[in-house]
């Protein structure tokens, strides 16, 4: 289960329906071993594109290192789809290399980047393997 406090889940939809048309990205750093989503990261989609999501490496490689400075890892990696559900693709199953990670997918479809809900998922991947999550949305994460 993925437990996200209110204001990580408010951050990461804004971020989503502002991006729209094109895909969204971004990480969700936290305290080694911790599993507590604590800080956004919105990153550039390099793509720029509506059907795909693509990380720039030189600022991908810049956020691993800070993580690393602050013994944080990527607690959720996050990503929107603009014209489909919020399920992973193969592109996105192939990409997913953080097997501890919660890949959320936030799908913008229906209202694009005007007012109305989105749906919000997450899901593990590891070795290929696709398994949806139960989403936890709390006001605060427990100290």
């Amino acid at each position: 289960m993925l437990t996200i406090d209110q204001a990580t889940y408010d951050a990461i939809v804004a971020h989503a329906k502002r991006d729209h048309p094109d895909e969204a990205c971004g990480i969700v750093a936290g305290p080694e071993g911790s599993d507590r989503p604590e800080r956004v990261v919105e990153m550039v989609n390099a793509a720029g594109s509506p059907t795909f999501y693509e990380f720039d490496s030189t600022e991908l490689l810049e956020l691993y290192k800070e993580m690393w400075a602050r013994d944080e890892e990527p607690v959720v990696i996050y990503h929107s789809h603009t014209a489909t559900e919020a399920y992973p693709s193969r592109t996105d199953i192939g990409l997913a290399s953080e097997p501890g990670a919660h890949y959320v997918l936030v799908s913008t479809r229906e209202h694009g980047n005007n007012e109305g809900p989105v749906e919000f998922r997450s899901f593990r991947i590891v070795d290929g393997e696709v398994t949806e999550e139960e989403v936890n949305v709390v006001a605060a994460l427990p100290s």
